[in-house]
């Protein structure tokens, strides 16, 4: 009960700052009402792990600590001497991509042998359902040309492993939901730049051959390098099994600098240069990394969780509020319009993305798992293809906005959705109480 109280207490503080905060706004001092808005996101942080409902909004409160302080203080996020935080985001991306592939491996892919119609209708449905949602929605508003394009990248890149976490909180279905995650996400150097050429290519320029390397370069490597240290950290793999796998991820890496050779036109010297300087990074790093974790943390794979969690969410954070001081001033002129389209494009995925799975006669639990596959989009690696296109304060936008909103709505839809059983299990046990009752 102590416990519960200092939590209501929290709230109730929480409150007080928000109300003296839009009192400010309201009467014309809004510039000062940042250290009131920031300590009140600060305060729900702790506050709503006193409830399990909400507990999983902690790290959402933080993203919105990061936002209002990058919101009234944008100088303090957006250079320290000569040095741009700008250039933070790529890595940070590579590094949050590295921990999504070190919660995964090869058996990540068997659910595509195990549930092909479920994975073709979230496959299919995430790359058409997005874009053309997207599309829908600047054709109708008509934002700049670049904001527009920040929409539709969100709509064409492929989703992210918030996606999975939303189908484990409500019991849906996880096999399908890993298994839909790992195809969109390899087939996404090709099939991002094509939607983004073909939908977004009249709002800007597209270059589709340099946008498919930047996407092996901020994803597809560092999943790879991930997938490495996994198997070799983890350690349940046989020797042939081993070598297999890293034979294909050599394959794999000199495979993908071909295309580099195109974008850059390098020629052979060119070629094996950048693929000696990938390797090392991507190949031979996260080996010896492996290595050294399992020789002196023992192969603890609880710790190896947490750290890269931590990681991810501290590269999230610093993602979104270097976006957001860098297009303060775009986000003042259409914020609350993009705030209002991007939630629409949010909620318009989650119900097509489930009826689909309906209309395609899946499982209650599929269809739930469908909803979160096809909207939830992976906004870190919409926010690095804006910084590669030159334009992350205003492409960047929507991107920036999408990530927290996403996990707002997704982690409420599966608190919701995890109190209410699926009509198959409600039917199941139906029958099994029918079975159990005396004649």
């Amino acid at each position: 009960m102590k416990n519960f109280n200092r939590y209501q207490v929290g709230i109730g503080i929480a409150i007080l700052l928000l109300i003296i905060s839009l009192t400010m706004i309201l009467t014309g001092n809004g510039s000062k009402a940042g250290p009131f808005l920031i300590a009140m996101f600060i305060i729900l942080s702790f506050a709503v792990k006193g409830f399990q409902s909400v507990k999983g909004l902690s790290f959402t409160m933080w993203m919105f600590t990061a936002v209002a302080a990058a919101m009234f203080y944008p100088q303090l996020f957006l250079s320290y001497g000569s040095f741009k935080t700008t250039a933070l985001i790529v890595p940070l991306l590579q590094i949050i991509m590295f921990g999504m592939g070190s919660q995964m491996s090869f058996d990540d892919f068997a659910g595509v042998i195990k549930q092909p119609k479920g994975v073709l209708v979230g496959f299919i449905g995430h790359y058409t359902i997005m874009p053309l949602t997207a599309l829908l929605i600047v054709s109708v508003f008509k934002f700049p040309p670049e904001i527009a394009a920040g929409i539709i990248l969100i709509g064409c890149v492929p989703n992210g492993l918030a996606s999975n976490v939303m189908s484990l909180l409500c019991n849906a279905n996880l096999v399908l939901a890993v298994a839909v995650s790992a195809v969109t996400t390899i087939v996404a150097p090709f099939v991002t730049p094509f939607l983004m050429k073909i939908i977004g290519g009249q709002y800007v320029e597209i270059n589709i051959w340099g946008m498919m390397m930047d996407i092996i370069k901020m994803m597809i490597f560092p999943i790879i390098a991930g997938f490495i240290f996994n198997l070799i950290n983890a350690g349940k793999n046989t020797a042939r099994s081993k070598n297999i796998q890293l034979v294909s991820y050599i394959v794999v890496i000199l495979l993908a600098n071909i295309i580099y050779m195109q974008v850059n036109q390098v020629g052979i010297s060119g070629y094996l240069l950048e693929s000696a300087k990938s390797l090392g990074l991507f190949f031979v790093l996260p080996y010896v990394a492996a290595l050294l974790f399992r020789h002196y943390l023992k192969g603890d794979l609880q710790l190896q969780k947490k750290i890269l969690s931590l990681m991810s969410m501290v590269g999230i954070a610093v993602i979104v509020t270097v976006i957001t001081a860098a297009g303060r001033e775009s986000l003042l002129a259409v914020g609350a319009l993009l705030l209002l389209v991007v939630t629409l494009q949010n909620l318009l995925g989650y119900f097509l993305g489930y009826n689909a799975g309906r209309i395609f006669g899946l499982p209650e639990k599929s269809c739930r798992t469908l909803a979160f596959e096809v909207s939830m989009s992976n906004g870190g690696l919409a926010s690095g293809l804006a910084l590669t296109m030159g334009n992350i304060a205003t492409i960047g936008l929507a991107p920036a906005i999408y990530g927290p909103l996403m996990n707002v709505t997704g982690s409420t839809l599966a608190s919701w959705w995890r109190t209410r059983p699926p009509k198959e299990e409600i039917e199941k046990a139906a029958k099994e109480n029918q079975s159990q009752a005396p004649d």
